[in-house]
């Protein structure tokens, strides 16, 4: 399928996929993940899209640059480091298909959490950004980017948890994001899940990328904050399923 229109068809979506991701909307970024996953070998794919991904973070970091809460992106980039650095080590080992359907079950019970949060909050009025509630969510958001470049519903758990407005959960998740993304890349090189063939088909549908940003931010614009947290909440929910079902 390599070079064929369906190939470059797949591969210009799931870079406008990474791009509505960045914009605002994660759960996009699942989608990506998937149409990756079908148009390379599954461990292949995670190399493959890293690029797209980076060159989404550059521009998110730039564009909501005036919006980002530092203090809870250092406070759980720690245990996110030391998660990218067990999902390494896991990857020739453990099948991502199988660490995948772990994380999912985790994730939708977190999920739960979430949605009790959003309807009844005095029910679980716990301090999210503390450490005890921050570090696990940092390490599977590690060790989940990692092996699947899956983290977006762990990211959007944590920071709809610390009950940010919209446009301080995107920058915060941006600059998330860049930091893990640009440290993943030395582990991506040692396992030869980049080559100068990946990047240049990056480089091809890099402008499929920065629209996607774009559109992003356009429609993150336009709706409400509670119309916001609910389509994370489906979009992340709709994720962690994607990864169960493998």
């Amino acid at each position: 399928m390599a070079g064929g229109l369906v190939f470059w068809s797949a591969l210009a979506l799931a870079a406008l996929c990474v791009g509505l991701a960045k914009g605002g909307f994660g759960g996009a970024g699942m989608v990506a993940v998937v149409i990756m996953a079908g148009i390379f070998p599954p461990m292949e794919s995670t190399g493959a899209i890293l690029p797209m991904l980076l060159t989404g973070d550059l521009l998110a970091v730039w564009l909501f640059r005036a919006h980002a809460r530092f203090a809870l992106v250092v406070r759980i980039l720690p245990p996110a480091l030391a998660g990218i650095l067990a999902g390494w080590a896991l990857m020739p080992r453990v099948p991502a298909a199988d660490f995948g359907r772990f994380m999912g079950f985790i994730l939708l019970g977190l999920m739960g959490i979430v949605v009790v949060r959003q309807v009844r909050p005095a029910l679980l009025a716990f301090p999210a950004e503390r450490r005890r509630f921050a570090w696990p969510l940092g390490f599977l958001a590690g060790a989940t980017t990692m092996v699947s470049n899956a983290a977006g519903p762990v990211m959007t758990l944590y920071l709809l948890a610390c009950r940010l407005p919209k446009m301080e959960f995107v920058a915060s998740a941006a600059w998330f994001f860049f930091a893990v993304n640009a440290a993943k890349v030395p582990f991506s090189l040692s396992l030869g899940l980049i080559s100068p063939r990946s990047l240049a088909l990056n480089l091809a549908v890099a402008p499929m990328v920065v629209a996607g940003v774009f559109l992003g931010r356009w429609i993150l614009a336009r709706i409400g904050q509670r119309t916001f947290d609910w389509v994370m909440i489906v979009l992340s929910a709709l994720g962690a399923i994607r990864m169960i079902i493998g």
